[in-house]
């Protein structure tokens, strides 16, 4: 039995997400974060040392990265489902979107979390976090526009390790220009999968409202 150590309001709801499309049964464990400092509490360092979620035990095997645990779960338990065929040019754009959503957008919205809450002493550094913002929202809009999910019109697993790229930037109010990228969410908000995930997940405060 897959266990997954959850936390909450946390990108680990992408692979609760993810196990409710594969239909894979799996055990939850679910940590809070505390209430005035919004971190991740100390029982979760007994499982990953750096007090991280999301993490995964699957037997002696143990990951603590999204986009790792997404393709192992696929590979080991998901039949290839979700994910183009590796033979084809599909799959690296697929493993690009994968590594894309932390590597690149995710940097530049938590600094815009980070650096807002300085207030004015963080006020030189806007103009900057603000063009990156911009850059790869503009970068995920136009992909978006030229199809319904990242791949076409098939879903992926590059939806959901993507996902939460869109759902931070709505919830920090900058996807006004980004039309594709909104209609995008309300998309793959409406999964069934998606909504039981939620179910389990507990609180998500970049659910629908």
């Amino acid at each position: 039995m897959i266990i997954v150590h959850h936390l909450n309001n946390s990108r680990s709801q992408r692979i609760l997400w993810l196990l409710e499309e594969l239909a894979i049964p799996y055990e939850l464990k679910c940590y809070q974060r505390d209430p005035k400092t919004n971190l991740a509490p100390p029982e979760l360092k007994a499982i990953n040392a750096l007090g991280k979620s999301p993490v995964i035990e699957d037997g002696v095997q143990k990951l603590i990265e999204s986009s790792a645990i997404i393709d192992y779960l696929i590979r080991r338990h998901g039949d290839g489902r979700l994910q183009p065929d590796p033979s084809t040019p599909a799959y690296d754009e697929y493993v690009q979107w994968l590594h894309f959503a932390e590597g690149s957008a995710m940097l530049p919205l938590m600094l815009n979390l980070y650096v807002g809450r300085l207030g004015e002493a963080g006020a030189p550094l806007h103009p900057r976090i603000n063009s990156e913002v911009a850059n790869y929202l503009g970068y995920l809009d136009t992909a978006l526009s030229q199809s319904v999910f990242l791949l076409g019109d098939e879903f992926s697993a590059a939806d959901i390790q993507m996902s939460f790229i869109g759902e931070i930037a709505r919830a920090q109010g900058k996807l006004g220009n980004y039309p594709h990228i909104a209609a995008w969410i309300e998309r793959f908000q409406a999964r069934p999968a998606y909504q039981a995930a939620l179910k389990k997940g507990g609180k998500y405060d970049f659910a629908p409202h």
